[in-house]
């Protein structure tokens, strides 16, 4: 970051000599004649004061924090993959209390007026009837919800939550583009960008007085709690989700635990008797508020859109019935469309009777004929866009039209002009980013969020301030590689230090939490820990072939090698030659083979893949993974791992930002074999801190009860594939190969302490097999299980163990009658036939346990969310 060199805070300094604001537009930190506006100059100078060199590493740390967190904006298409970082500038956006009021004051009006324009279309339609509002504006927009008219709303108001993305004009007056009124999303990214940057900068923050964001989010959570129609004093809220693929689920996640409510799946409720229920492996409990991040024609596949398994079967009804109240109403979007902009006025003066306080963006709907011509004689300096909101049509700016791409886009407008709406093009208002080492303008759209109270409508002292990507575009979007700011609403008088606490003096009912875990949430933690494993096994089994390879002093004396490679491959045979007497000729060949199966991204049962895949389970059950548990799984991406540890920098750049992990054909393979080795030491680091922090710090409820039987199975499966890889067919001579599996296994001090004899087969088979107080053999991980499922719960009128007991206590029965020493016993040929097929027998009774679980557990009456398309999974920011 730049050091803003001029000392000065007066008013008629100059700011920084890079920064160079357009002057056809509003600056918000500069005017016209180049000086800084009045309230950013108590932030000028403490900035300078900090110095540029504290700046820079603060904002290291600050991106560093952002990864950490998680925080993505998931982009369909995007080449850097679907979890794309999210874009924070470190210059926040300055608001003085004047214009803050302002907005208020305008928003507060509008949110009043599209309320009441909700219950009037979905209610007696005078608007309709008296001409003021076009039927056609109504009746021909998708998302006005027939089977919800008439549908009575608890407390009377539509807009629990509402939107607006505020701009400003050259003359430095605010306006409207658009209002949100559906699902509005960013709040959380608000709350996140806000963390972020009064880390980073809290002697600033301090002294700026910036207004805190807390006291909003606590008059949401009281207008939930109000509307609730059962249970006022503790009702229990949802945040209701499309799930982990769509583009805003960080927030959704990060809203639910801040605001203490449980993220919640359309598969995770269902409807009984016209009551909305949360599944829950205790059985049903009952929900009274849902605060949605739907869109509004999915949330019911019974009455709204059939196709749709993002939501509820039979919720309308339920809703109907007043059994459970959401937030926003259902048909909410109706207003969203940006016809409606060029009636508010009329509608202002009409229900409210006062005039519109911040007037929206000039707008044109192109099925009036006086508003047709209108934009057909202007069309050069127009935005067209569809009159329904249609995301797959972007605007389309005159301006930048040929004559000939003009007079088409007329023809297509007087075609079907219903379908279009020209708005004047305003160029928006610019604030100083961070572009490299200097600052520089971007355009700028605030995102502006109200809640309801018993009074009206309150406003986030804030938003989400959304900046362009280059200074030439002046679209404003994050779908388009856009950035975000924290916006700061300057206070004249001392800021509330007011945090997210409970309200109530009222005694809170103790509890502790068993069978209140969503059984889509047990699924998914149980393929966490099975995926998790998947990743330790290969780690430590690539980990455990690297140290003989780099510790040996040639490969023909490490005979082991065969073994240990087949069983990470988990193929039946190598390349010819591959381990020839002159193998050492041939490293570069085994160099290649391995680093294929660490990291190339494509190789199925790679490493590279199954970490990609256990990011991706991760990301759905976000909202159950404490802060450090998310850090260590960010942190087991190889991506720059290997290039570092080689010296490579950015030559292997694969033109996404990232080092390409594979390594340069122009290396030793030697070297780069000790640099893979040295990765995988970091990520059993890695992983046996996850494990410590899933021991000493997670509840033993049943989330910690699913993720542990998954782990339990796939450690199980790992370990019989690896000991039929390497002890089924027996060796001249093992003992290198048995050193080698008890490394991989993590148990060598355990037999040295028991075994001070040379190693042999039996007593390695007995530690590995049938040891139940050894936590990495196969009887433990049997009996772990056993004890696990004995906990869940079950059919107490049921008599009789169920299903998957019954399997458990078999296995483990089988291995424990098993005679080790027989089980070490090699036939004429070498092979060990009583060990391969009590290997073969336990292999093949883990899937059947495993298929159990699920009939038990996680059967849903819906499809899985990764079989929807990405693009039917709501509307982003």
């Amino acid at each position: 970051m730049p050091e803003l060199e001029e000392p000065s805070v007066a008013g008629d300094a100059p700011p920084e000599p890079e920064y160079q604001c357009s002057p056809s537009c509003y600056d918000e930190m500069a005017t016209a004649e180049g000086h800084f506006r009045p309230h950013w100059q108590t932030f000028i100078s403490r900035i300078q004061a900090i110095g540029s060199s504290e700046l820079t590493q603060r904002w290291k740390e600050a991106k560093h924090l952002i990864w950490e967190n998680g925080v993505t904006y998931n982009v369909y298409g995007d080449p850097q993959g679907m979890d794309r970082p999210w874009e924070l500038d470190p210059i926040p956006l300055l608001i003085s209390s004047s214009d803050a009021a302002v907005i208020e004051s305008g928003l507060v009006q509008r949110a009043r007026l599209l309320d009441l324009i909700l219950s009037d279309l979905y209610g007696a339609q005078r608007l309709l009837t008296s001409g003021i509002l076009p039927p056609e504006l109504v009746f021909g927009n998708r998302k006005f919800l027939r089977p919800c008219h008439g549908l009575r709303v608890l407390g009377n108001r539509h807009l629990h939550l509402y939107a607006a993305d505020v701009g400003r004009a050259p003359d430095g007056s605010f306006f409207v583009l658009k209002d949100r009124t559906q699902a509005p999303s960013g709040a959380g990214y608000a709350l996140e960008n806000r963390i972020v940057l009064s880390r980073m900068l809290p002697e600033v923050f301090r002294d700026c007085q910036v207004q805190r964001l807390a006291l909003f989010f606590r008059s949401l959570r009281e207008t939930l709690r109000s509307i609730a129609p059962h249970d006022r004093d503790n009702p229990r809220v949802v945040l209701l989700t499309p799930g982990p693929y769509n583009e805003t689920y960080f927030e959704h996640a990060y809203l639910a635990r801040y605001l203490g409510y449980m993220l919640v799946e359309g598969s995770d409720l269902t409807i009984r008797d016209n009551r909305v229920y949360l599944k829950l492996l205790g059985g049903l409990q009952p929900v009274d508020v849902i605060l949605r991040r739907v869109d509004d024609d999915y949330c019911d596949s019974l009455e709204l859109r059939r196709d749709s398994f993002l939501g509820v079967p039979g919720l309308v009804q339920s809703l109907r019935a007043g059994n459970v109240a959401m937030a926003n109403a259902l048909g909410s979007g109706l207003v969203e469309t940006p016809a409606l902009l060029a009636y508010l006025p009329a509608l202002c003066r009409h229900v409210l009777g006062e005039e519109l306080k911040i007037p929206s963006v000039p707008t044109w709907w192109c099925g009036d004929p006086e508003a047709l011509d209108h934009v057909l004689v202007n069309l050069d300096r127009m935005v067209i866009k569809p009159t329904f909101g249609d995301r797959r049509l972007g605007p389309i700016f005159g301006e930048e039209l040929t004559t000939e791409q003009r007079h088409e886009l007329a023809e297509k407008i007087r075609a079907r002009p219903s379908e279009y709406v020209g708005q004047e093009q305003i160029e928006l208002s610019t604030a100083p980013a961070l572009s490299g080492n200097t600052l520089c303008p971007r355009h700028l759209v605030i995102r502006n969020f109200l809640t309801a109270s018993e009074t009206g409508y309150v406003i986030m002292p804030g938003g989400l301030t959304r900046i362009a990507a280059s200074a030439d575009t002046l679209v404003v979007t994050m779908q388009k590689g856009g950035g975000s700011k924290d916006t700061w609403v300057l206070s004249d008088e001392p800021v509330s230090p007011f945090t997210l606490l409970p309200t109530s003096i009222q005694p809170v009912e103790l509890r502790r939490d068993g069978g209140d875990l969503p059984s889509r949430a047990a699924d998914d933690l149980y393929w966490l820990g099975r995926q998790v494993e998947r990743v330790e096994g290969t780690v430590r089994l690539a980990r455990g072939l690297l140290i003989r390879l780099t510790e040996q002093s040639g490969l023909a004396v490490s005979p082991e090698l065969p073994a240990l490679l087949r069983a990470l491959t988990d193929q039946a045979s190598l390349p010819p030659g591959l381990f020839a007497d002159d193998a050492e000729e041939r490293l570069a060949a085994i160099e290649r083979e391995i680093s294929s199966i660490l990291f190339e991204e494509r190789r199925v049962g790679g490493l590279a893949l199954a970490i990609h895949v256990l990011h991706r389970v991760a990301g759905k059950v976000r909202d159950r993974l404490s802060t450090d548990l998310w850090r260590i799984l960010g942190g087991l991406d190889l991506d720059d791992d290997l290039a570092l540890d080689l010296g490579l920098g950015a030559a292997g750049n694969r033109g996404n930002g990232k080092a390409d992990p594979r390594p340069s054909r122009d290396h030793d393979p030697r070297r780069r074999l000790i640099a893979m080795r040295e990765v995988m030491d970091r990520k059993v680091i890695s992983l046996a801190a996850f494990s410590g922090l899933v021991a000493e710090s997670m509840t033993r409820g049943q989330g910690w009860r699913f993720l542990d039987m998954g782990r339990r199975l796939e450690r199980s499966l790992h370990l019989i594939t690896t000991l039929r890889a390497t002890l089924v067919q027996a060796a001249g001579s093992e003992a290198s190969l048995l050193e080698a599996l008890l490394l991989i296994t993590d148990s060598t001090m355990t037999y040295r302490r028991r075994y001070m004899s040379s190693l042999q087969t039996a007593p390695v088979l007995d530690l590995l097999l049938a040891d139940e107080s050894n936590p990495r053999s196969l009887a433990y991980q049997l009996a772990a299980l056993a004890e696990s499922i004995d906990q869940l719960p079950r059919n107490e009128y049921v008599p009789g163990r169920s299903g998957e007991q019954k399997i458990i206590l078999s296995t483990l029965t089988r291995l424990r009658v098993a005679d080790i020493d027989q089980l070490a016993q090699a036939d004429a040929s070498g092979h060990r036939r009583d060990l391969q097929e009590l290997l073969a027998r336990i292999e093949g009774e883990i899937p059947v346990l495993s298929d159990a679980l699920t009939r038990s557990y996680f059967s849903h009456l819906q499809l899985s969310r990764q079989f929807l398309k990405s693009g039917d999974e709501g509307v982003g920011i």
